[in-house]
């Protein structure tokens, strides 16, 4: 009986060492998590600027105006010649805050922001955490505050704008073409239909739909699917948006007949192309000519080529198993070919910032195994084992390090955002004021934007949605 009672008591001082243990490592990491999102609030009051929900108070006083029998765009804010930009379906998705006071409708459209870039980076993470043993939730508890700290997302929550909402939509049919590619592996027997017809994918392409209604430049992901010949998403992208788009002729019909009669073609109504927020190839010519206007020639001339560039690569980066590179390309094109690309807008930095972190932990990961083979010798390890060419100790260390830089560094231009100090505005001051590195910092967005266009990298095999073939097969670089 002593025997037994020892027994239990050893078991017991066992479990109550793994239970402290535990509960020692989750205090920890939820004071890292509380860390980081102080260190982001911090950042955030350090290199952001002044936020009121500016944007929402104009969306809001537009649906009030609109709500209380008047043109919606007819709609003026007050002191500004700011109105509604968008198309009348996105007024009826806004109507119901006309109910809302300004502070409490930027604040749901903030937390529903925060909410859905949430979900979005549980998704894009889950395979990067699964392959590397990480755990998700503390993973994605550092990540949001680390996205929300840099300048789109901060601008975008701050001035009540709806990019991470769009975004959202659209990574939401990466999802589907995810689950998709599984179809029928999350999926149980005795599974409802709906849960079926979620994990079947079929729905993929309604995001960017809605999107696409919502705001027009997303349409360029409807583009790429037809490039890459995926015909039923495209198609699902398209009749969502024409659904959509003829439903609110039919409901709205004045407003539809405004918007794509007149509204859509006055550019002017957003502002000028030269102002220091505008990210956009447009905005970077239009201040290197140190110009009001756009030279509209070299725009459309340099326009094509990046579009031709950036699509191209996206073609590339799918045919070879990486959709998220290829979907962060589209959306990384279409910031630089838009007339107007407001520094809210360039949410597509985010996935491009994983995508180039991921492609350096694989690098260095693959680099390890050539580095344990050569390391192995002999005949069969099929490596020089030569002195000076077989792998150095250090060489995982180094593989995979300019594309570490480069995460960080793109990071952290980000969340600086060195354009404010170097703001100009014509007539009154030139872009050049403060010299060539002025206008540099003036560009610098807008420069990197560019270069992740030519240059992100993509990873094969990492995240392929090919679909099965007539005989079932399915292409070599899937099985990777």
């Amino acid at each position: 009986m002593p025997a037994t009672v020892g027994r239990r008591a050893n078991r017991l001082a066992t479990v109550r060492r793994v239970t402290s243990r535990v509960d020692r490592r989750i205090v920890v990491r939820v004071s890292i998590v509380a860390a980081v999102a102080y260190a982001a609030w911090l950042a955030i009051g350090a290199f952001g600027r002044p936020y009121n929900f500016f944007d929402m108070k104009i969306y809001h006083g537009a649906v009030v105006w609109w709500a209380t029998g008047h043109e919606l765009y007819e709609f003026v804010a007050p002191e500004t010649t700011l109105g509604f930009t968008y198309p009348p379906f996105a007024g009826l998705v806004m109507l119901p805050m006309a109910h809302l006071p300004i502070e409490a409708a930027g604040m749901m459209n903030a937390l529903a922001s925060l909410a859905a870039m949430a979900v979005v980076l549980a998704a894009l993470l889950r395979p990067i955490v699964d392959r590397l043993g990480w755990s998700l939730w503390y993973t994605v508890a550092l990540a949001v505050p680390l996205a929300a700290a840099i300048e789109p997302t901060r601008e975008t929550l701050g001035y009540g704008q709806v990019n991470l909402l769009l975004f959202a939509l659209v990574m939401a049919d990466l999802i589907g073409l995810r689950w998709r590619s599984r179809r029928g592996t999350h999926v149980a027997p005795d599974d409802g239909l709906l849960l079926r017809f979620v994990y079947s994918g079929a729905w993929a392409g309604v995001g960017i739909g809605l999107a696409t209604a919502v705001k027009l430049t997303p349409a360029l992901f409807i583009v790429y699917l037809m490039i890459t010949r995926q015909w039923r998403v495209a198609t699902t992208a398209i009749a969502t948006t024409i659904g959509v788009t003829i439903g609110t002729f039919g409901i709205v019909g004045d407003e539809s007949r405004t918007y794509f009669g007149s509204v859509l073609w006055q550019t002017e109504r957003v502002g000028a192309a030269d102002m220091t927020p505008n990210q956009s190839l447009a905005g970077l010519l239009a201040r290197l000519y140190d110009s009001i206007e756009t030279p509209g020639l070299l725009w459309f001339s340099f326009s094509v080529l990046i579009l031709a560039l950036g699509l191209s690569r996206a073609a590339h980066s799918h045919a070879d198993g990486d959709e998220l590179t290829a979907f962060t390309l589209v959306g990384l094109t279409a910031n630089v070919i838009s007339p107007i690309s407001w520094t809210h807008h360039l949410v597509w930095v985010i996935p491009a910032i994983i995508v180039l972190a991921d492609a350096a932990v694989r690098r260095r990961d693959a680099s390890r195994g050539l580095t344990s083979r050569a390391g192995s010798g002999g005949a069969n390890s099929g490596l020089p084992n030569v002195n000076g060419l077989r792998p150095p100790i250090w060489y995982p260390t180094l593989t995979g390090l300019r594309h570490g830089i480069a995460a960080v560094a793109l990071y952290l231009l980000f969340l600086v955002s060195p354009i404010w100090p170097y703001e100009h505005q014509l007539p009154e001051v030139s872009h050049y004021q403060d010299g060539l590195f002025g206008a540099v910092m003036e560009n610098s967005l807008a420069l990197a934007l560019i270069v992740l266009v030519a240059a992100l990298p993509w990873r094969p095999g990492a995240e392929p949605v090919f679909y099965a073939d007539r005989l079932g097969r399915i292409p070599a670089t899937a099985r990777r």
